[in-house]
């Protein structure tokens, strides 16, 4: 198979009407060098990987050369950003260059982000700086490997050329798989101009992309907005899980596939609070991570009321029915909640009033500034019928708090056994985690040409629940003087 014959596309978003998009190729770069190479990606969606490690290959993913069968375009959109509407947003950056269908059948977006201007770039040079790019390669792969629904990273490649933000950088280009990048914005986008022929051809384009029941339905836009509520309620209790912080969900960015997409300002906690915020952009804190699951709410009531065309002829009757659909989400993200957050105290039958426990430990971890991830981990370790704590204790110093949660915690979980008890805590609390300081150790090192620290970063996340010998820095918390306070979006 010739180079550029790696992928083998399918497009289907490219068959929408012209108004859904601006067709155009990607701006060739400098001098494209492979920075990494996803190859068990590579593997999953049927790619040689050799082939794309090729000069020709890695000129595909650069930009540089269009592989046989890409329809590239720059997808429209709209959305509310930190609350407030913003009618034509865009991929400013991106191009999608089509979809492929992997061995297992799943239909897969294959974009280009930092491919240069686009008419949405407002502005903006349409490119992406290496810190950005590899950031969200490592995220993204670490949230796949934590069992996050999410986007995917396939290859980094550097253009060669600097970008210039607060100072100039070297550039790079991701190349991100999708199951889609349609977002609650692009349903906003044509609502806003009353373009209803247009929303239904959306509608339609993601029912049989992602919600193919919903077709047979005799409501099939209700059945669709109801499959959207569920994805969100189910990724926003992950991230929940994780301790991950997304930082800018904003409606453009909130994914109609249920994955987590646009790792711009994004982070993991550190020691827990609920009101952490770290988006240097995110000055009032309405994305800190207690507020996730409100916001997520407040974006699927845009996608309501952008649906509203669509669900009935009646005007009252389609805002009753986009309201019903809407007033499932708090029951369906608590119940995904309560299952993740419980597993996680080693409970597997869980139930209502398992909630205050698991409230209560949140507490405890807050009043300590316990790490998080560690706390989880270590809680694993102590034996629901022996006194042998203290490793999770040294997280909480000699409270009675502590002792009083663990009473009712052994309480909880009597005639349980230890040894499988531990082991089902373990796959679901992980070792390690994207911590906010070695990310960026590693983005400083890789700009200043050293990949090494960015590598070894991404191998130890690939298996974040296994204790790797040899490598406990990286299940470490910070020093104070390594506490990362803020992080930027990369724009």
């Amino acid at each position: 198979m010739a180079a550029s014959e790696i992928f083998r596309f399918d497009n289907t978003y490219a068959r929408l009407p012209g108004r859904f998009f601006a067709r155009l190729d990607p701006t060739a770069v400098a001098a494209p060098r492979l920075l990494a190479l996803n190859t068990g990606l590579a593997d999953e969606l049927g790619l040689d990987a050799n082939q794309l490690t090729h000069p020709d290959g890695v000129a595909m993913l650069a930009g540089n050369r269009l592989p046989t069968g890409a329809s590239p375009l720059a997808m429209a959109y709209a959305g509310h950003q930190f609350g407030n509407w913003v009618p034509q947003l865009g991929d400013g950056r991106a191009i999608l260059l089509g979809e492929v269908v992997d061995p297992r059948g799943r239909r897969r977006d294959i974009q280009l982000k930092g491919a240069g201007p686009t008419p949405f770039s407002r502005m903006g040079d349409g490119r992406a700086a290496i810190g950005p790019v590899l950031r969200e390669f490592i995220v993204s792969e670490a949230m796949a490997a934590l069992g996050v629904p999410t986007t995917r990273a396939l290859a980094a490649v550097a253009t060669g050329e600097e970008v210039f933000r607060e100072r100039p950088l070297p550039g790079a280009v991701l190349t991100r798989v999708a199951s889609s990048h349609i977002r609650v914005g692009t349903f906003q986008f044509f609502a806003a101009r009353q373009d209803f022929d247009a929303l239904g051809h959306l509608a339609d384009h993601v029912i049989a992309r992602h919600d193919p029941a919903a077709a047979d339905s005799a409501a099939p836009y209700r059945a669709l907005f109801d499959g959207v509520v569920a994805r969100q309620a189910t990724l926003l209790a992950k991230w929940m899980a994780v301790g991950f912080i997304h930082g800018v969900m904003n409606t453009d960015n909130m994914s109609v596939a249920g994955e987590t997409i646009d790792y711009g300002p994004c982070a993991f906690m550190d020691h827990f609070h609920p009101e952490t915020v770290f988006s240097s952009i995110d000055q009032g804190g309405r994305y800190a991570y207690i507020n996730q699951p409100g916001i997520a709410q407040w974006n699927l009531a845009c996608l309501a009321q952008a649906l509203v065309p669509l669900l009935d002829g009646d005007q009252d009757r389609a805002v009753a029915t986009a309201k019903e659909g809407l007033d499932r989400f708090p029951a369906l993200f608590e119940s995904a909640y309560l299952e993740n957050m419980a597993a996680k105290l080693g409970i597997t039958d869980s139930r209502q009033d398992d909630l205050a426990l698991i409230g209560d430990w949140l507490r405890l971890l807050t009043d300590h500034q316990a790490d998080f991830t560690t706390a989880f981990r270590r809680l694993g370790q102590v034996s629901v019928t022996a006194d042998d704590s203290e490793p999770l204790r040294a997280l909480f110093g000699d409270g009675d708090d502590l002792r009083a949660w663990l009473a009712r915690w052994r309480s909880r979980l009597a005639g349980t056994e230890d040894t499988t008890r531990q082991a089902a805590m373990d796959a679901v609390n992980p070792c390690y985690i994207p911590r906010n300081h070695l990310v960026e150790t590693a983005l400083d090192a890789a700009e200043a040409g050293d990949l090494a620290p960015f590598e070894a970063l991404l191998e130890v996340l690939r298996q974040p629940y296994t204790e790797q010998p040899g490598r406990g820095r990286y299940a470490t918390p910070p020093a104070e003087e390594e506490v990362v306070r803020q992080t930027f979006c990369g724009t």
